[in-house]
């Protein structure tokens, strides 16, 4: 049997949790009703599951059941979020939003595509740590800002985005509060448990869950609806906001991966912690050089370059024994300087040696002396 190098790349996508695996199944084979059927059991019964993988999400970020918006992901989310408020914004006049210059590009092109419809978009740059302050977010805000948006985790270097501060910065302005969780949901869990926040994007595949399900949690200001408008129509579905027939199957294992991200929390931070510092020290004896505060960092993400080598060099030196990657999986085809340790303004040669190793509870030991001797020898 073929020996795959062990996994790395987790920011991209985890594995499938054996626990989600099992509870999904069942609703591929024996539970296949569908939520939307109103005159038999097997409808209710679905319908009664989908509630209660909505109770198991929303219990993470506290929040309630119809505060849940299930998508595909969170690159629907995030547009269902951002251009789901453009009529609004059209509506009231306040054409203004704040976001960063390292969001991921399931943030970034939805903004462009405002920017090109008469909205203006401020993007706040990191300090060198790669993390944002929030007084430059305060100092960005206008009377006419309709919304800041503002990712938790940093997908490429694990910086943790100070989203409690923010959230209390923006406790006098009106502005609707946009957090890409896709890194941080059910990883960081008090941060996105603010009242403030008041939209947040989750993708499964980041949680042990499969690929193809996520959801937008958006919160009620009082017994106001944030104005979101549908980004497409056809069925009423999901409050109206995300029309189709529910995949009862995925909402299930996310609901169930939810669920064991918070019954299991600290376990896995422990032993994503201790991979980490096994990591530092692999690279450390190597020369290595963490991107950004360290201190800043989820304990499951290290982003580093070893002076002098290439990342793309490094990884096909280390292919089979460690699957990693130089960045982000959805520009990862391009080859082209990652925009995120552009605005962090780092050294070119430092961003052209970056590579981003990410790990899970799920994750084997990692043949680190083999790593070590295999770039020494690279670097000879």
């Amino acid at each position: 049997m073929e020996r795959l190098p062990v996994y790395l790349d987790c920011n991209a996508t985890t594995p499938l949790d054996p626990l989600v695996r099992k509870e999904m199944l069942r609703f591929f084979d024996s539970e296949f009703g569908n939520a939307g059927s109103r005159t038999h059991e097997y409808g209710a019964r679905a319908k009664q599951a989908v509630q209660s993988a909505r109770d198991q999400v929303a219990s993470v970020v506290n929040a309630q059941r119809e505060n849940v918006i299930f998508t595909s992901g969170a690159t629907e989310s995030n547009n269902l979020a951002i251009l789901g408020l453009r009529e609004h914004g059209e509506k009231t006049g306040k054409r203004h939003i704040i976001s960063t210059a390292i969001e991921h590009k399931a943030v970034l092109e939805p903004l462009e595509h405002l920017d090109k419809h008469g909205f203006e978009v401020t993007l706040i740059k990191p300090q060198t740590d790669g993390a944002v302050t929030p007084a430059d977010i305060v100092a960005a805000l206008r009377p006419d800002t309709l919304l800041v948006s503002v990712m938790q985790v940093n997908n490429e270097t694990g910086i943790v985005q100070p989203i409690p501060e923010i959230a209390a910065a923006l406790a006098k302005h009106d502005a609707f509060f946009h957090v890409d969780a896709a890194q941080g949901f059910g990883k960081r869990i008090p941060d996105l448990q603010n009242p403030r926040i008041d939209l947040i994007s989750i993708s499964g595949h980041k949680i042990y869950a499969p690929k193809g399900i996520g959801a937008l949690v958006v919160r009620h200001r009082g017994f106001d609806r944030i104005p979101l408008s549908p980004l497409f129509h056809g069925g009423g579905q999901e409050r109206g906001l995300r029309p189709g027939t529910l995949p009862v199957a995925l909402i299930v294992a996310l609901g169930r991966a939810a669920e064991l991200c918070v019954r299991d929390s600290a376990k896995r931070l422990k032993y994503c912690q201790e991979l980490k510092e096994q990591a530092l020290t692999a690279f450390h004896s190597v020369g290595g050089i963490p991107t950004g505060n360290q201190s800043k960092t989820v304990p499951s993400t290290l982003n580093i370059a070893v002076p002098g080598l290439d990342s793309e060099a490094m990884i096909v030196a280390l292919k089979d024994l460690i699957a990693i990657s130089n960045g982000s999986a959805c520009t990862s085809q391009t080859y082209t300087a990652s925009h995120v340790l552009l605005a962090m303004a780092l050294p070119a040669d430092r961003i052209k040696g970056a590579l981003r190793l990410s790990w899970c509870h799920l994750t084997p030991t990692p043949p680190w002396g083999k790593v070590v001797d295999r770039v020494k020898s690279l670097r000879s």
